[in-house]
């Protein structure tokens, strides 16, 4: 059974393990099978939220006002005017908010739309502006850490390919010292964007109960529409901690590989 899974993990892997003990190779295998079960959770929840996304962007809402202008009515009324309400078709900052731009940013699809994921989207993204503006303390340390919880993981790779390049052309080393150093150091960045991960889905609740407040405080969306928008925003927040559960089983993972590789290297 051991044998049969070492064979699947070394195909995943692509070099051998006959020197890596019985329980790392059981570990790795369980932590592959735990990626797999909540990617496939993950993948039901993203198409269960492009569904609800799609359906409540069809629906017009009660104040018949794109996303740009409920954005631009909620910075406006909490003296935000010198926030901008751009429309953004990219895919890594989609519906956000820029602290570095002074900027609320939304998608093509909720930007010019009168809709009820318009009216969400529009006043969660404004809320950041707000929580940024009252020095959020939770806000703070997002904004000061924004640089390494979206590109830090992106660090991963090069860091490697660098280690593996200072020990091939530069030391001439059979060892890879370097390649593990730079790997364990783009762990600790991996790592570090993880755990403020959580400071960035806390900012994000907070933003979607004060967007539900004050459009319920100003009569700007109907008892419907804020249902929709709970259900919305959960749907959101299920999405975000899957994609963060993945992150750090995937941690797990290339740590467990690092192991293997370093008891494959002092048995030979």
């Amino acid at each position: 059974m051991v044998e049969t899974i070492r064979e699947i993990i070394e195909s995943s892997v692509g070099y051998s393990l006959n020197n890596v003990s019985d329980s790392i190779i059981l570990l790795m295998a369980i932590v592959l099978m735990l990626i797999l079960v909540v990617s496939v959770f993950a993948l039901g929840v993203q198409i269960i939220l492009a569904i609800k996304y799609h359906k409540y962007n069809k629906k017009q809402n009660s104040l018949n006002m794109t996303g740009e202008e409920i954005a631009r009515k909620i910075l406006d009324d909490n003296d935000l005017q010198r926030i901008k309400v751009k429309s953004s078709g990219s895919m890594l900052f989609g519906n956000s908010y820029s602290h570095f731009f002074k900027k609320v940013r939304l998608r093509r699809l909720t930007w010019k739309k009168k809709s009820v994921s318009s009216l969400a989207m529009a006043s969660q993204k404004s809320c950041l502006a707000i929580l940024d503006k009252e020095n959020d303390p939770d806000m703070k340390t997002r904004i000061k850490l924004t640089p390494i919880i979206y590109f830090g993981p992106l660090a991963f790779i090069p860091l490697v390919i660098i280690g593996l390049i200072i020990d091939i052309v530069v030391l001439h080393s059979q060892s890879a010292i370097c390649t593990i150093g730079c790997t364990v150091l783009g762990l600790l960045i991996y790592l570090v964007s993880f755990v403020m991960s959580i400071k960035v889905l806390k900012t994000e609740i907070k933003a979607q109960d004060k967007a539900y407040e004050i459009l319920k405080n100003n009569d700007m969306a109907t008892e419907d529409e804020l249902v929709m928008l709970k259900k919305l925003f959960k749907l959101y927040n299920i999405q975000y901690v899957n994609d963060m559960i993945v992150s750090l089983l995937e941690l797990i993972y290339r740590v467990l590989q690092i192991v293997a590789y370093a008891q494959n290297s002092s048995s030979d």
